[in-house]
């Protein structure tokens, strides 16, 4: 099946691309286990220079990237450009630190001679999503590449643009094969994973695909590493900076048009200042100017999808049958495009779609809490647990929160953003394993002891 790509913002198509053959993907598989061997036995400082290289590269190429991004996701442009730097200083950042994770360690109290050492796997199978195809596909590739490995990715079919991009990128600077894409389909990952040939399997994406994939990395014995689905709560406690707490969480809704697993998700509010923050959130988002996403002074752009609008639309219209209360939006925007209105929803509770399940899109759930336990408890009623965010100008109360969240990053007054010098995955069906930071780098490899 060919890999078409549409434009969000106008519903046509951009490109019909072909899938790759079964042939031609065991070519790829073939090419990268070549270019395995000569890069697993270069030196690191090489690695670096050939990781600084791609960065500039990136920069020297980010208009054209930026626009090719907007052009197939519908990522308002400013936002496109910040990912290409994004990607950028990432390369940069493991040029410059992966060493220290891969350094031979000594542990206290083991046999005088005794040392550990981290060796690369070899071929890192990627499976990327459609919503931060260059993101995502570089803070996998990044330190897997300063380790030792190399990287093939299976791209969303909608952004095989951006994968085929990346390559290119690649190809201009660095060792032939160090990353190739694969066009394939979804029931192809079998038999990738299958292949002796491919040692490990990194996924962002939804929790059901997680599941499928770790199951087949299981059966086959191969280490993984998957970034699931979120449904991240920021809480706003009732000595929270209003003015500063309505800002941020509208900016961390809306990023994306709202469709990243790290968006804020739910805002449970004390009942103290619930009403004083809605007035200030629905101002805020209210403000948010939506339209064309090649324009900069867009903010919110379509979603990426016909049928991912419809979803959202469905799970607002049930939140509201079951109680919820419209406060801003709540529809398709009219017109050409997968366009959806800003939305805050009050009054959302569990057993609502907007409490229970990712939306992904523009649209907020206001969840109000008698008092700090409470906001607590249901924070943590969720399937989810990738991120969170407390507002507070206390930040002993906040570390205090912090320690009974039921996640893996947490922020306080302000939103969550993955950081190349920090480990980023969640717990519970948000997934496991972590990117990014010394933990990123050391994903993929074996962890050796040698003796004498």
């Amino acid at each position: 099946m060919p890999f078409a790509s549409f434009n969000p913002a106008t519903g046509q198509r951009i490109a019909r691309r072909p899938s790759h053959s079964r042939a031609q993907a065991f070519a790829i598989v073939a090419r990268a286990e070549r270019a395995a061997q000569p890069w697993r036995s270069t030196a690191l400082a090489e690695r670096a220079r050939t990781l600084r290289a791609v960065g500039r590269e990136l920069r020297r190429r980010r208009d054209d990237l930026a626009a090719l991004l907007t052009a197939e996701v519908g990522k308002p442009i400013r936002q496109s450009r910040a990912e290409i730097e994004k990607c950028a200083a990432g390369c940069e950042y493991f040029a410059a630190h992966a060493a220290r994770a891969l350094r031979p360690q000594h542990p206290i109290g083991a046999p005088r001679h005794a040392r550990v050492v981290f060796e690369p796997l070899g071929i890192v199978l990627g499976i990327m999503p459609w919503n931060f195809p260059f993101w995502q596909t570089f803070r996998a590739a990044a330190p897997a590449l300063m380790a030792g490995n190399v990287l093939l990715f299976k791209p969303a079919p909608s952004t095989a643009g951006c994968a085929l991009a990346i390559e290119a990128v690649f190809d201009a600077v660095a060792p032939k094969g160090l990353l190739r894409t694969l066009l394939v389909e979804t029931d192809a990952v079998a038999t990738l994973i299958a292949d002796a040939r491919v040692r490990g399997v990194t996924l962002t994406g939804s929790t059901r695909a997680g599941r499928a994939v770790a199951a087949l990395a299981g059966g086959a014995m191969k280490p993984g590493v998957f970034e699931l689905g979120g449904s991240d709560a920021y809480l706003v406690l009732d000595d929270a900076d209003l003015d500063h707490a309505a800002a941020v969480c509208a900016q961390a809704r809306l990023v994306n048009s709202g469709q990243s697993c790290i968006a804020a998700k739910r805002f449970i509010v004390l009942a103290a200042v619930r009403g004083e923050f809605e007035r200030r959130f629905v101002a805020h988002m209210t403000a948010a100017k939506v339209g064309d996403p090649t324009d900069p002074a867009t903010d919110v752009g379509p979603l990426a999808r016909a049928d991912l609008c419809d979803q959202l639309h469905r799970q607002v219209k049930r939140s509201v049958q079951r109680g919820a209360r419209v406060l801003l939006g709540g529809a398709p925007a009219p017109g050409a495009g997968f366009y959806y209105e800003p939305t805050v929803l009050s009054r959302v509770r569990p057993g609502m779609p907007a409490f229970d399940e990712e939306l992904f899109g523009p649209v907020a759930a206001v969840i109000s809490a008698r008092d700090e336990t409470e906001a607590i408890a249901l924070a943590n009623r969720s399937i989810y647990g990738l991120g969170a965010a407390v507002f507070t100008r206390d930040r002993r109360r906040a570390r205090r929160i912090a320690e009974q969240l039921e996640a893996g990053f947490i922020v306080t007054n302000d939103f969550v953003r993955s950081d190349p010098t920090l480990p980023f995955g969640g717990v519970k069906q948000s997934g496991y394993g972590r990117e990014l930071g010394d933990w990123g780098v050391t994903s993929f490899v074996n962890v050796k002891t040698v003796i004498g």
